[in-house]
């Protein structure tokens, strides 16, 4: 395939050498800004085609996430609910759309870091790349939990918790430690597969029955759905949030793009991601809160009562354990060609390039699993990192990458079209910064509540964490 056609859509330059970025193939290698050399011999990091690249965008979504938007709207009412997660959406898929857009300006950006060097200097790129690390990095340890309380529903508790979490962390290290993103669209693709069947049967499963498991057993009974409710403003807030948390993929979409064969195709993957998420967040959330109302369990696959919820995280596991593999490779990818970048054992199958490849994804794997354990408390508190890291990497960096890009250029002129851009870019910044603030705020109160009324988890339990979803 040509430079030309690769680069479609791009601003030609006059030597081949200096597109930045763009893979030219020859008899011997391929170049790209980011890898390098990548020979025949090395793993391909632009081998992702565009439909993986839409299963990997959404399985960075659809994942806990999904399972929270019941109570969210439980908590705000059905109308305001749709209407702020229609809003969440559309301000995502912005954030999104302007990653693919930079990414083809600046073809030497990889991560979010290299964004807030350009942006910000040094101290951007420190604290971006920091941030992205420690944000999925907690997300991988969500991932863990998540699967040691499928894995106690399926198997009714069959042995402690702390060994599921463990059985969680090897796989997540073992499936994360794959090379590249274009080897794993598969198991994105299985993955999304089982969640959505998950979702679906309890989504079913709620519609069919008389009422749900936790509502009184005896007597009539009509949900108490809301279409308006009264929420405090803390509680409003950590609902937000955990819708916005659902969304919050959107830094993992710089690494995706960057491993994609033809990056110009990533408009596309994108459009199939939002909507589908989208519209399976809609209905999933419209129809079990409809039919359990104040009675909806948090996670929602707990809804329908304990035969359900068993065949549910049964069809889920494999769906949850592909996420803490997808957010143990990311982390760990970052930090790897961070540490590799611009030495031939990035793309070489040399004891070095797999002696800290292996090193990347253990550690990060091993820290997640300290998180998952260690921590009391954890679904606050990774609500808390959700509001102040995922909320903070999805929407402020995106309005400052389009003004990076586009302020100079139409500050001249000042059209009307790059008025309403520059205005929509502030409006994305300052209700980025506003979710980030009120949110954290929000989980800070949750998080002290659920202390005052039950003191906490214990660290490294052995008790069914199934029992309370």
């Amino acid at each position: 395939m040509s430079p030309e056609k690769k680069d479609e859509g791009l601003t030609p330059v006059p030597s081949q050498t200096e597109q930045l970025g763009q893979i030219y193939d020859s008899q011997e290698y391929s170049h790209d800004a980011v890898f390098g050399e990548i020979t025949e011999g090395g793993p391909n990091y632009r081998s992702l085609g565009w439909l993986g690249t839409s299963a990997l965008m959404m399985k960075t979504q659809i994942g806990l996430g999904v399972l929270s938007i019941p109570v969210a709207f439980d908590t705000l009412g059905i109308v305001p609910g749709v209407l702020i997660l229609v809003l969440i959406s559309a301000i995502t898929t912005w954030s999104d759309y302007i990653i693919g857009v930079f990414k083809l300006r600046h073809r030497e950006v990889y991560g979010i870091d290299d964004a807030g060097q350009l942006m910000f200097g040094r101290i951007g790129k420190y604290f971006l790349g920091f941030t992205f690390c420690l944000y999925w990095t907690f997300v991988a340890g969500s991932g863990m939990l998540g699967s040691s309380i499928a894995l106690n529903a399926v198997s009714t508790h069959g042995t402690c918790t702390a060994v599921f979490v463990v059985i969680a962390a090897a796989i997540g290290f073992s499936f994360g430690s794959i090379q590249t993103l274009g080897r794993m669209s598969w198991m994105a693709w299985s993955g999304l597969a089982c969640i959505l069947t998950a979702i679906f049967i309890v989504t079913i499963a709620v519609g069919v029955q008389e009422r749900p498991s936790s509502a009184p057993q005896t007597g009539v009974w009509v949900s108490d759905y809301k279409i308006v409710s009264d929420p405090t403003f803390a509680e409003a807030m950590s609902a937000i949030s955990s819708i916005t948390f659902a969304y919050a993929g959107t830094p993992a979409f710089f690494s995706i793009v960057s491993e994609m064969r033809e990056p110009r195709h990533y408009v596309r993957s994108l459009a199939i991601c939002q909507s589908v998420v989208t519209a399976v967040y809609l209905a999933i959330g419209c129809v079990v809160y409809y039919y359990c109302g104040s009675y909806v369990a948090s996670p929602a696959l707990g809804s329908a009562g304990p035969l359900v919820k068993k065949i549910s995280y049964g069809f889920g596991l494999p769906g949850l354990l592909v996420t803490t593999i997808l957010t143990t490779h990311l982390p760990a990818k970052y930090i790897f060609v961070r540490v590799l970048q611009g030495s031939r054992h990035l793309t070489g199958n040399t004891v070095i390039h797999w002696a800290t490849w292996l090193g990347c994804t253990f550690g990060i794997a091993l820290t997640a699993y300290i998180i998952a354990s260690a921590i009391p408390v954890f679904n606050d508190l990774v609500s808390l990192i959700g509001a102040l890291l995922g909320t903070m990497m999805s929407f402020q960096p995106m309005g400052c990458m389009w003004l990076y890009d586009n302020w100079t250029r139409g500050k001249a002129t000042k059209k009307p079209q790059w008025i309403l851009m520059v205005c929509w870019s502030c409006f994305v910044v300052l209700a980025g910064t506003f979710l980030m603030v009120a949110g954290t705020y929000g989980s800070v109160i949750s998080i002290m509540k659920s202390y005052e009324e039950s003191g906490g988890s214990a660290a490294w339990s052995c008790a069914d964490n199934s029992n309370s979803v």
